[in-house]
């Protein structure tokens, strides 16, 4: 049981718990482990989102479903957030967790707020920002939504080139995406020490007495999360019919190492491969979890809500319907812009604030002692979120395997891809040559892809390409 990586991770996150309460000094030294492992997997991400689109797009073998893909993605994110947003509206006029704490304006100072939060952009600069002006540049400052928008390109025209003229590319690309797999198997090794140190610095700089001081706010988030994630559960069940629990517990991992880093980034390599392996096919996973860390924040969306009633009722305002309205609507735009930068519900909430002109926008810095104790709320449901936005949008598309998923569910490696990243590489060659044995068909490289028997083109050796290449014949059996 001590080798399972569940059991590392949990075993670290109350480590770190205990050191950060107990010696908040060593508990705030901490951080630069959780830092560098986030570091670490910062470092695979770009070329792991770029080689996962092009290889997945070039195994559908057509463009326009690859389109369908991302309206539909979209589609079902606004549809989502707009959800959260009015989800959260309702929990807050429920338990009204601001109600008499008469905050006086006078006592604010904006200075905190302004040195926790960046720049904030409008839609016009942020739909441009989409565009990378360098292709380098993209990849070099980790900027996703920009290697997303140039890895579809990329799919695009291999698929419009052909695949058999741009199998030797094809292939080259899956020998490195292989090499991250590898990589991405060896960073795992050190998570729980992230988790030790992203823990143990949360709580040795903000303390656990932080939870008192928030206490109404803090439940009503935490509330209104859970109630949600029973209705993702209901809509994963509904429309793709993938039980959520079970899902949960497959990937237990990946949400634990996730709660311990505070971060979902950290764990976007695992969960794209624990959904390919669970029958999503890699094109629709490769482009709906990346675009969902920028426009499906439903976490977030819940959080800004709720916080919005908080500082009005901390004020003394009782918002109207109407104003309630008002508010929804600019919290949807602004959550939307804001991706990706510092601080950014706290610009979406001082945003709202400076357009309504109920409470001051320095007013938001009451959130700032409360805001990080949020952090597990909001990165739980935001990747719960995305995860079933990635199972719906395949099914829709009619690139889900029930199957698969039911095998994973199982404890099943379904692909080898999955295998390699995984790092069960021998336990899923055993497996294969059992279900080979027993008359079952040759899994798949990867979700949605090709066996290697079905694609030689593809999976043409280095040794071959030259031998082609030179003119010299194929070797026979």
């Amino acid at each position: 049981m001590y080798k399972s990586l569940f059991f590392q991770l949990a075993l670290a996150v109350v480590a770190g718990v205990l050191i950060g309460h107990f010696w908040p000094t060593l508990g705030s030294a901490l951080r630069p482990l959780g830092d560098g492992f986030i570091m670490l997997i910062k470092m695979i991400i770009a070329p792991l989102i770029f080689l996962v689109i092009v290889t997945g797009i070039a195994a559908v073998g057509d463009v326009k479903a690859v389109g369908r893909v991302g309206v539909k993605a979209l589609i079902y994110f606004t549809g989502a957030t707009l959800f959260a947003l009015v989800f959260g509206l309702i929990i807050g006029n429920i338990v009204q967790p601001g109600v008499g704490l008469n905050i006086d304006p006078a006592t604010l100072d904006g200075g905190a707020l302004a040195e926790k939060t960046g720049e904030a952009k409008d839609a016009a600069s942020f739909i441009l920002g989409i565009i990378p002006v360098s292709v380098i540049g993209a990849f070099a400052d980790n900027i996703l939504l920009q290697v997303l928008f140039f890895s579809v390109f990329f799919g695009a025209a291999i698929v419009v080139v052909g695949q058999e003229r741009c199998a030797p590319v094809l292939s080259l690309f899956e020998i490195i995406l292989e090499l991250i797999f590898k990589i991405m198997s060896w960073i795992m090794r050190v998570a729980p020490l992230g988790a030790l140190g992203a823990m143990g610095f949360i709580i040795g700089q903000y303390g656990i007495e932080t939870l008192g001081t928030y206490a109404k706010l803090i439940v009503a988030c935490y509330v209104a999360a859970l109630l949600f994630i029973g209705i993702l559960f209901i809509i994963a069940w509904t429309v793709a019919r993938v039980p959520l629990w079970q899902f949960i517990r497959y990937t237990r991992e990946e949400f634990l190492l996730a709660l311990g880093t505070a971060s979902t980034e950290a764990v976007m390599p695992r969960i794209m491969t624990k959904l390919t392996n669970a029958g999503c096919s890699r094109a629709t996973t490769g482009l709906v979890v990346p675009t969902g860390y920028s426009f499906n924040l439903d976490g977030a969306a819940i959080y800004l809500s709720i916080s919005l009633l908080f500082l009005a009722q901390a004020f003394g305002h009782d918002l109207t319907f109407g104003q309630q309205l008002g508010a929804l609507g600019v919290l949807l735009l602004t959550s939307k812009g804001m991706a990706g930068v510092p601080g950014s519900s706290f610009l979406a909430l001082s945003a709202t604030a400076a357009a309504l002109g109920i409470f001051p926008v320095a007013g938001v810095a009451l959130l700032l002692g409360a805001d990080r104790i949020m952090d597990s709320m909001r990165v739980a449901v935001n990747l719960l979120g995305n995860c079933v936005a990635t199972f719906v949008v395949a099914k829709w598309e009619g690139q889900f395997d029930r199957e698969a998923m039911v095998r994973a569910f199982a404890g099943e490696i379904t692909n080898e891809d999955s295998a390699i990243m995984l790092g069960e590489e021998d336990e899923f060659h055993v497996e294969e040559e059992l279900r080979l044995a027993e008359g079952g068909e040759p899994s798949p490289k990867f979700a949605g892809g090709p066996t290697r028997g079905s694609a030689p083109s593809i999976q043409m050796s280095h040794a071959e390409r030259l031998l082609a290449a030179n003119g010299v014949p194929e070797r026979t059996e």
